[in-house]
């Protein structure tokens, strides 16, 4: 093998570098990296010895320019640290590793501007697809989407307008079901506790709102909400706020997610507040704590994983050039009844 020289102007080892160490063509190296089965099985193994030893990491974006495929799929989500994103992403991970795409994600903080700036970002890496949450996108953000001709996913809820394809629930729905389970159970001054208040969050309070009212029970002492990140000890300060608000006349508390509900459990029992006695508590995503605290939480639960496969077959089938079925898909909910909810009507 012949001595490569020390890398380009910058140092950086380049292509040129691996076909001089292994003594062949920069072509021959190039399709080992990109066409491996149009090489000899000894130009092969002569520049993957190359590579090793000098440590070069191929030009994946100058190789897509070439090919006018990157390989890539970009995912937006809202939160890295949030179990229900890291649900989904684990079935988008499945599907696109199986089918040989990577997966570009980006964090978007449940903020519509920080959104955009990261769409530029993915759509800057040419991505083969695109898999984002929800449909608040700012109207240039919309635009960038609606351009770049590949395909899309809008993810987490039904969209009345999605730009290419969605796949979701509503949550509005989920929100007057959540409402009439509690009444089922006997309960008439049903409080609400949000966080963050995403659109996602004020659909279910939509629903909420509407189902109390049709029975005309709703007050708005009953919402108790915070900007803030959700947390277990924010549902646990938001609970007892909406306590303080109502006089403690409050027999059910409906949470916009899991974690809140936790709150609102923990602190109920530190009031000494009989759960479901004398307060009911339902959550949102059934997150695996919820079967597990004493008493169990009931929680509405969504095929979170079962999306993320879905939404990455989707891209997979666009890009195979095989239109999907539907491009609009409702994965549905339902309310996992367990014994926080458990009273007598």
């Amino acid at each position: 093998m012949k001595k490569s020289r020390k890398g380009g102007s910058d140092g950086k080892i380049t292509l040129v570098d691996v076909a001089l160490a292994a003594a062949v063509s920069p072509i021959t190296v190039s399709r080992v990296i990109n066409q491996p089965d149009k090489v000899s099985e000894s130009a092969r193994l002569k520049v993957q010895k190359a590579i090793d030893e000098l440590g070069y990491i191929p030009n994946q974006h100058a190789s897509s320019l070439a090919s006018s495929r990157s390989g890539v799929i970009g995912v937006a989500i809202p939160s890295l640290s949030n179990v229900v994103f890291t649900d989904v992403l684990r079935g988008i991970y499945k599907v696109m590793g199986a089918a040989g795409y990577k997966v570009l994600l980006v964090d978007t903080h449940y903020s519509p501007l920080e959104e955009e700036k990261m769409v530029r970002t993915l759509l800057s890496q040419s991505p083969e697809g695109l898999i984002i949450t929800g449909g608040d996108q700012t109207p240039a953000c919309d635009q960038l989407l609606r351009k770049a001709r590949i395909p899309l996913v809008q993810i987490m809820e039904l969209l009345p307008n999605p730009i290419d394809m969605n796949i979701g629930f509503s949550h509005f729905l989920a929100g007057t079901d959540v409402v009439a389970h509690l009444l089922a159970k006997g309960c008439k001054r049903i409080g609400f506790i949000g966080a963050r208040m995403d659109s996602r969050v004020q659909q279910r309070i939509r629903g909420y709102t509407q189902a109390l009212s049709q029975q005309d029970l709703f007050e708005a002492s009953l919402i108790a909400t915070s900007p803030e990140p959700s947390s277990i000890a924010l549902g646990g300060a938001l609970f007892k706020s909406l306590m303080a608000a109502n006089e403690g006349r409050i027999d059910a508390v409906f949470c916009a997610n899991d974690d809140l509900a936790l709150g609102a459990l923990f602190e109920a029992q530190r009031m000494n507040i009989a759960v479901p006695k004398q307060l009911a508590i339902c959550g949102f995503n059934d997150i695996e704590a919820a079967a597990y605290v004493n008493p169990s939480l009931t929680s509405v639960a969504v095929g979170r994983y079962e999306m993320g496969i879905k939404a990455a077959e989707l891209i997979i089938q666009s890009l195979n050039k095989q239109p999907p079925e539907h491009k609009q898909i409702d994965m549905g909910y339902a309310i996992k009844q367990r014994d926080s909810t458990n009273r007598q009507a």
